[in-house]
């Protein structure tokens, strides 16, 4: 089989015309026909019912269709990843993650990344609602918890570690468990992952008195900071407060759901450049330890600059 009859025959079913396949291959719609009609000479099978109005593959010409399809798509991953050896991320790189994640660790990522690449440009959305990048046209979707649709490609960041913390007013004003059991009556500050009637631990049920429940965990920590209850809080933003004793670490045995943060983007055989590119540096830019990711100021890590 010849890769030009191939590229031909391909084209030709998916614009469903020879009209249109002709002018994209920059070739004579009689050229195209007699290829195809050589085509089918040399197979010995006809691969297309024509019409005056109409394309219609036969079934043994569906089955010669998507292995030429899947040959014209290892042709092209081959040849752009020769390009890619060439080539510096360029382009518009549109991205969406959580609110917190975006104010302490994207702007810098993006902005040392933008200046190490100044053929990038970026647009950011940060923001909690659910977004299909296939639809949106997002390039990478930043997420909390692994997506559903197996369509979509999925790197796993890093985990985000919880603890129970309180303020020390609070502690003063209602006494402080000692033990997990200790927890029953105290005033609960909720996140939406947690059960509305039960602390967030792993191993126990222990009922919970709800003060507050929000979707925001900066909220919730400013919540717990002004001594409105003890809340689970992820270490990413609570350690500099834990440091500093504006927060009191409780009961550090207790095992609290851990959260895992996604980069998602679009299935496609081959990445873009721009996304892969990005990826790999926000990935070696994150103050992580052990797979965990830590509050910037306090891991003393903070995202370097070439």
């Amino acid at each position: 089989m010849g890769l030009d009859d191939a590229l031909i025959f391909t084209r030709v079913v998916e614009c469903h015309s020879f009209t249109q396949a002709a002018q994209g291959l920059g070739m004579q719609k009689s050229t195209v026909s007699r290829r195809i009609a050589l085509l089918e000479e040399r197979l010995g099978v006809r691969l297309l019912n024509r019409t005056t109005r109409k394309l219609r593959l036969t079934e043994v010409g569906q089955a010669y269709y998507e292995r030429c399809r899947q040959i014209m798509l290892d042709f092209a991953e081959a040849e752009q990843a020769v390009m890619q050896l060439q080539q510096e991320p360029s382009g518009l790189l549109r991205i969406t993650a959580p609110i917190e994640f975006g104010q302490l660790f994207l702007g810098r990522v993006l902005g040392n990344f933008m200046r190490q690449y100044p053929q990038i440009s970026a647009e950011v959305e940060l923001t909690s609602r659910h977004v299909d990048p296939v639809e949106e046209g997002v390039d990478i979707v930043i997420l909390v918890g692994q997506p559903q649709d197996s369509t979509l490609i999925a790197r796993k960041l890093f985990e985000t570690g919880r603890r129970l913390c309180a303020s020390p007013a609070y502690l003063a004003a209602h006494g402080c468990p000692r033990t997990v059991a200790e927890l029953v009556g105290h005033r609960a500050i909720l996140l939406p992952q947690d059960s509305p009637r039960y602390w967030p631990l792993l191993d126990e049920h222990i009922a919970c008195q709800r003060v507050l429940s929000c979707n925001n965990i900066t909220l919730a920590r400013e919540a717990a900071l002004a001594g409105a209850g003890i809340a689970g809080l992820p270490v990413m933003i609570s350690e500099q407060a834990v440091q500093s004793g504006r927060l009191v670490e409780l009961l550090p045995e207790a095992r609290l759901p851990i959260g895992e943060l996604y980069a998602v983007y679009p299935s496609r055989r081959f990445q873009a450049m721009k996304v892969k590119t990005f990826l790999d540096f926000l990935m070696s830019s994150l103050p992580v330890e052990e797979g965990r990711l830590l509050e910037p100021t306090a891991a003393r890590l903070l995202i370097s600059a070439p």
